[in-house]
């Protein structure tokens, strides 16, 4: 069955040192669009985990959330700038000589010195550190995938039956389609009796009359199509492929051909089943906006 859009996924993968929990969630949206937040010395990893999204989901805007934690010390060095404190030792003794004030060195304040300290960070392969990334948002994918299976599961349902309730109006329109023109002889017959009275009618300009509004009020083909339209909804809806798109076309073409059922049939029965047609396909459309 089609998938939804929205949906929710987690996992935690280790190695090296390092604990990788990624997050996915999504919702809504026209095309893809992936959104990823990663800790600054891991954005290298945000292209390839576009890459690795990009081939599995079509539409819809994901946001992948990558929270990085060591699990082991690393061992840390503190790096001194001797140049650069002596400068600074420099640069206060010349201004204490300018100032005809004594100077004395202390070492304790040099240190405190802007970028006189600094930490050395170890250096770690970033390859070695993605098996564990990739791990992570292999099960992250998995859950999203399976929620938004569920998600889908439930739409494509109750879009099915709303499909069954539009091709019940159909075939009420279709059965009522015959009458129209019945009806229009009948009453094209009353009118002209009651203008001319006893005067004898011309059957074949009232045959011709009634065959020309026959051909102007017929709904056969936009019936058809529609029936079409219909069938072609519920094939996509049962298929695993991304739907989004071919169904929310399919529902312009049935409300393009819905219209002219309601303009052409000139009848108040059948108008009364395309408000309700129409309506049916508005919730359609809506619901349709959550497919994938």
């Amino acid at each position: 069955m089609a998938n939804s859009m929205t949906g929710f996924g987690r996992g935690e993968a280790s190695g090296n040192g390092y604990q990788f929990s990624i997050e996915l969630k999504s919702v809504n949206h026209r095309f893809l669009e992936i959104v990823v937040r990663s800790p600054r010395n891991f954005t290298s990893f945000e292209e390839r985990i576009r890459k690795i999204l990009q081939a599995e989901f079509q539409r819809g805007r994901i946001e992948v959330h990558v929270n990085v934690v060591e699990t082991e010390g690393r061992k840390r060095l503190v790096k001194v700038d001797k140049e650069l404190a002596l400068s600074y030792d420099k640069a206060l003794k010349d201004l204490a000589l300018a100032l005809h004030t004594a100077y004395e060195a202390d070492i304790y304040r040099l240190v405190t010195l802007p970028d006189v300290l600094g930490v050395e960070e170890p250096e770690f392969e970033l390859d070695v550190l993605w098996e564990a990334c990739a791990v992570a948002l292999s099960k992250a994918s998995d859950g999203f995938k399976q929620m938004r299976r569920k998600e889908g599961e439930k739409l494509t349902i109750d879009l099915l039956q709303r499909l069954d309730l539009i091709a019940e109006y159909l075939q009420t329109i279709a059965g009522r389609a015959p009458n129209v023109v019945t009806d229009y002889q009948e009453r094209l017959q009353g009118r002209i009796q009651t203008l001319l009275g006893e005067v004898e009618l011309d059957a074949a300009r009232m045959a011709n009359e009634v065959v020309y509004f026959a051909d102007r009020t017929s709904i056969t083909e936009e019936l058809v199509r529609f029936d079409s339209h219909l069938a072609q909804c519920r094939e996509a809806l049962r298929s695993c492929d991304p739907v989004g798109r071919k169904l929310d076309f399919l529902v312009q073409e049935m409300n393009r051909e819905i219209n002219t059922i309601g303009s052409k049939a000139n009848d108040l029965r059948i108008g009364q089943q395309v408000v309700s047609v129409k309506s049916e396909l508005e919730k359609v459309r809506e619901q349709i906006q959550n497919l994938e």
